[in-house]
């Protein structure tokens, strides 16, 4: 066996431990009296509606103006996108066409203590802002250029059948759209929802009529989507509130901290069992699964960049608890086919080699068949798909969660649970005093 320094375990330990120290608990400091977050940590996730309750509020346009339909669409796209760039996946959408009404569900924000209503759906409210921005960020044209968007088919030679989206500019706006598309002919204009980038089309031909159209992998859904959104920035009216009210959790108010005490409790108990039973191979087992914990935990509170905040519902603990239970029986796998070397009597570096290599095709196979199923729940359940129509936002959005959740968790087994985890081992095999098989689950010295 290729034996990895023995410095290497002190150092993966000690920075797996840092990690989930600053994941689990975040990094803050004050200035003056203002707390300021540099790292999320586990208190700054959202949780969702039942857990710790929401409110529900009625929109309508402002004025008591009379919406058609497809600008009520438009106004429920905004709230939409609203809540999903920030990181809200819990929630229930309605249109209402027939009083003009958009009624929303959606949980409190993770830093709420008044639960004030009012001041949850003022950002919803507020009327939304399109802008088209050039390649430098800089806006270049507002949506009040804009005089309709509709989704389209494509008619040209070569691309019949492919949706797209059409743009019809107002006067003043197709002067200034005829300037932009003739300067930045070839690169990119974005298209801009508040901050929510909406689409990011390359300027093909400069376009001096008024009429444009963006294409790319859109279907139906999509490009209907995205001309909604698009509709929404020169919309001719503001969204207000009808009513609004809290929603109490489904849960007691002490039901989350009673799930904190046991999914302590619970992990203690699994240290404690791991370590008995496979000794060495089971206290590197407990430090992997520290990191698998916290890297699961990250990835939902945006712990790293590439990530979007995440809405924690029961479904998604759920899943988060299973993938936990795939990194037990990762390392499980490897433990007992390390034993098994030694029963076919390996030294120790032979045995802790072929017992890695052997178990790694039945963990692979195990973890892949999960991540599949993560990844199908992600596509067809998640918000505004192409089944919400069938099983409606609340029921899509709940079990979005749970394939989040339960994926993010099967990646960070890979990484700790099976990578990182195999080089502590190799590593902590080349410390004199532990130089031992029954210490790594062999019989005798």
């Amino acid at each position: 066996m290729k034996r990895i320094s023995k410095p290497v375990f002190f150092i993966v330990a000690i920075l797996i431990i840092c990690f989930a120290v600053t994941a689990l608990v975040g990094v803050k400091y004050y200035e003056g009296d203002m707390e300021k977050t540099v790292i999320k940590g586990l208190g700054d996730i959202r949780w969702g509606i039942d857990i710790r309750g929401g409110v529900e509020a009625t929109f309508k346009p402002a004025e008591d103006i009379d919406a058609t339909d497809e600008q009520l669409d438009s106004a429920k796209s905004i709230i939409e996108t609203r809540m999903v760039s920030n990181g809200i996946t819990d929630y229930e959408i309605y249109s209402d066409y027939g009083s003009d009404r958009i009624i929303v569900r959606f949980p409190w924000k993770e830093d709420d203590t008044n639960f004030d209503p009012v001041a949850a759906v003022d950002e919803l409210a507020a009327t939304a802002k399109l802008t088209f921005r050039n390649p430098s960020g800089e806006v270049v044209m507002d949506g009040s250029a804009v005089s309709s968007a509709r989704a389209g088919i494509d008619q040209s030679t070569g691309s019949v059948g492919q949706y797209l989206v059409l743009l019809e500019l107002n006067s003043e706006g197709a002067k200034t759209f005829a300037d932009i598309t003739s300067q930045y002919l070839g690169q990119q204009i974005s298209i801009y929802m508040d901050e929510t980038m909406l689409s990011s089309p390359t300027v093909q031909s400069v376009i001096s009529d008024g009429s444009a159209q963006i294409s790319g992998n859109f279907d139906a859904e999509s490009a209907t989507k995205l001309a909604n959104q698009i509709n929404g920035g020169a919309l001719p009216f503001s969204l207000e509130a009808a009513s609004y009210s809290g929603i109490s959790p489904t849960l007691g108010s002490n039901s989350l901290t009673a799930m904190g005490y046991a999914a302590i409790i619970a992990f203690i108990l699994i240290a404690i069992f791991m370590i008995i039973r496979y000794r060495v191979p089971g206290f590197v087992a407990v430090i992997a699964l520290v990191g698998q914990m916290a890297l699961a935990i990250a990835a939902i509170t945006r712990y790293f960049g590439a990530f979007n905040s995440f809405t924690m519902t029961l479904p998604g603990i759920a899943g988060l608890i299973l993938s936990v239970g795939m990194g037990v029986d990762a390392n499980i796998i490897t433990a007992e086919r390390i034993k098994e070397e030694f029963r076919s009597g390996k030294t120790l570096d032979s045995a802790i080699e072929k017992g890695t290599k052997n178990s790694l095709t039945a963990i692979i196979d195990g973890n892949m068949t999960i991540v599949i199923v993560s990844v199908i729940l992600l596509l067809v359940f998640g918000p505004s798909n192409i089944l919400s129509w069938i099983f409606g936002e609340s029921t899509t959005g709940t079990i979005y969660a749970f394939g989040y959740t339960l994926l993010m968790g099967v990646i960070s087994n890979f990484i700790m649970g099976v990578w990182l985890s195999r080089v502590m081992l190799k590593s902590i095999v080349g410390v004199k005093c532990l130089r031992k098989k029954w210490l790594f689950g062999g019989e005798g010295k």
